[in-house]
């Protein structure tokens, strides 16, 4: 691409607010999952037992209503007993007893449950049996709830998003590369080459994506990795009859007839005619790729032919929701939230990087 035709592209893709917004959502959602998970303050495997399928909500937890729960729960693990609990702000005084003299190296349990501070012994019983003692309250915030286990669903859609956004974007760069190269070689060959091209990619198209997966599994273990290459092998035949049927129609036109007629070798032309001339559908297609790589992704983890556990994705946290959709509809609408804007985002980023790319606009949008 010249430089004349990449700054009047960037002017025109400027001048497109819906899809300068579209970009500074991808952006955010981008940077939120970076660096999001760190901020959260729950580690993504964190689980918290006492907040199983906890909504979402603005307040701070624990609540009155579960902190009685959750301090009778933690005495049953320290074998003692909860006579009293009041809480004073941030912080709840606790007697506890027990038929044996107490060892205080078991209130170790209760700021290893996440739900409170280091205790402060205020008073002991002549006998050891009793004992009153002080912790603070930490303040958990779960603003999009919790799912099955427990876990915060803020962070852990972060997380996926990693996942998922490392998936379509590496699937689709892989598509690009071999898409773009097969197909422009194919328009650009013709004849005899480019029907032998076409009907490898039509035996191509014709076999089964889960065979293939299947097959895939049967000689290596599911994972990450083995999502990608499935993909990768499969999302790149589109675009290489996207390339081809551009790369075709270019070839009618007078600047690559003058190309030719002044004796450029084939792949000059291939370079510097046929590929920049096809950027706009090509870039189009590319960022209408990246969600349909996530559906898919998403897809084959609800098969469990996906991302594996401790491993996360918009696509497993959709399916874990799908099967708790009457009791816990947050743990659907959550990822696929997520999903949701970037898929609309991807598609009017799309539709504004195709007009500024094409070459054939003698103006710029006003």
């Amino acid at each position: 691409m010249s430089a004349a035709l990449a700054a009047r592209a960037s002017r025109r893709l400027t001048r497109d607010r819906p899809a300068m917004t579209a970009l500074a959502t991808l952006l955010g959602i981008a940077l939120a999952c970076l660096i999001g998970p760190f901020l959260t303050g729950h580690p993504p495997e964190r689980i918290y037992p006492d907040f199983v399928r906890v909504g979402p909500s603005l307040a701070a937890h624990p609540t009155e209503a579960e902190l009685r729960p959750a301090l009778t729960r933690l005495a049953f693990r320290m074998r003692l007993s909860l006579d009293d609990a009041a809480r004073d702000g941030d912080r709840v005084r606790l007697r506890l007893s027990a038929e044996k003299p107490i060892d205080a190296r078991v209130l170790r349990l209760l700021p290893r449950s996440a739900l409170f501070g280091p205790p402060t012994v205020l008073d002991r019983a002549d006998d050891g049996r009793t004992l009153v003692v002080a912790a603070p309250v930490r303040k958990l915030f779960f603003f999009l709830g919790t799912d099955t286990l427990g876990r915060d669903l803020l962070t852990r859609c972060l997380a996926a998003g990693r996942v998922s956004l490392l998936i379509g974007l590496t699937a689709t760069l892989a598509a690009l590369l071999i898409g773009v190269g097969y197909g422009a070689v194919s328009g650009m060959a013709g004849g005899r080459i480019d029907a032998l091209m076409m009907r490898i990619l039509d035996i191509l198209y014709a076999l089964p994506f889960v065979f293939f997966v299947i097959m895939l599994l049967v000689f290596f273990r599911a994972g990450l990795w083995l999502v990608l290459v499935a993909v990768a092998a499969v999302e790149w035949l589109d675009m290489a009859r996207i390339v081809r049927t551009q790369t075709l129609s270019l070839k009618g036109r007078d600047f690559f007839r003058a190309a030719v007629a002044l004796g450029s070798p084939p792949g000059t032309i291939l370079v510097r005619h046929a590929v920049p001339n096809t950027l706009g559908p090509i870039i189009a297609a590319a960022t209408l790729l990246v969600p349909r790589v996530i559906l898919l992704e998403s897809f084959l983890s609800f098969l469990g032919l996906g991302v594996q556990e401790p491993a996360t994705s918009w696509g497993v946290l959709i399916a874990e929701g799908a099967r708790a959709l009457e009791a816990a509809p947050w743990m659907l609408a959550a990822p696929a939230g997520f999903l949701v804007v970037t898929l609309v985002a991807l598609n009017r980023l799309g539709d504004g990087l195709g007009a500024a790319l094409d070459p054939l606009l003698s103006r710029d949008p006003r």
